[in-house]
């Protein structure tokens, strides 16, 4: 299936938009990794616009990506929250008047540091109807989880130094003890940033596969029951 793709600066000034070929359907926001809105996560949008979503990426980093660790790690440091959560807010509000998507609620998914500003973003309104966290972790982002609506899609990595099958464990305590769902996943031998593969040093194959069709399994159920 095509997708139609499109550069959108109406959302925080730079973002990526990917369309179905089918003209409309669920929307989704795809949250990045510290790197920034590089070509992956652009991919990953395309991905969900040829599986029916309407899916926006919105660029944390107002144009700034990275391939050096040490870099990265200083724009994660660096991002002021209060900013972004104004920024993911905005992004909500652009993708709920789409008039390509379709439905009252909208799906997040986050990688990496994405995936804990995915957690983020459904505290912040009651318009995300399903969230898929994928390893987030960043120090200075701390969800309220009682303003938590939405149901959670957590996809770990077993050998994850980042975040560790502890912290997964916190996590999914935290939430469930806030009266939130979470369903967590842990795949075996597999390391942080798995799904990525344009890093082959962690990539794994087979985990991302049923990763990805775990994660549309999930948001097509919860969206549409929306």
């Amino acid at each position: 299936m095509g997708t139609e793709v499109a550069e959108v600066a109406e959302v925080a000034e730079v973002g990526y938009l990917a369309l179905p070929a089918a003209g409309s359907g669920p929307g989704v926001i795809v949250l990045q990794e510290w790197w920034g809105l590089v070509p992956h996560i652009k991919t990953v949008a395309d991905r969900f616009a040829a599986a029916g979503f309407v899916a926006i990426a919105p660029d944390l980093y107002q144009g700034e990506t990275t391939t050096s660790p040490d870099e990265a790690g200083r724009m994660l440091m660096e991002l002021n929250i209060e900013q972004t959560a104004h920024k993911l807010e905005e992004t909500l509000q652009y993708l709920q008047n789409h008039p390509a998507v379709t439905g009252d609620r909208l799906g997040v998914v986050g990688f990496c540091m994405g995936g804990q500003l995915a957690l983020l973003t459904a505290t912040l309104s009651q318009r995300v109807g399903a969230v898929v966290d994928f390893y987030g972790i960043h120090p200075n982002v701390q969800p309220d989880f009682s303003k938590l609506s939405a149901p959670v899609l957590g996809i770990f990595g077993e050998n994850d130094g980042f975040v560790t099958p502890e912290a997964v464990r916190s996590l999914t305590a935290a939430i469930q003890q806030a009266g939130g769902s979470i369903e967590a996943h842990t795949y075996s031998g597999a390391e942080h940033a798995f799904f990525n593969d344009t890093r082959p040093e962690v990539y794994q194959p087979e985990a991302a596969a049923d990763a990805w069709s775990r994660t549309l399994s999930f948001l097509k159920q919860e969206l549409a029951a929306a």
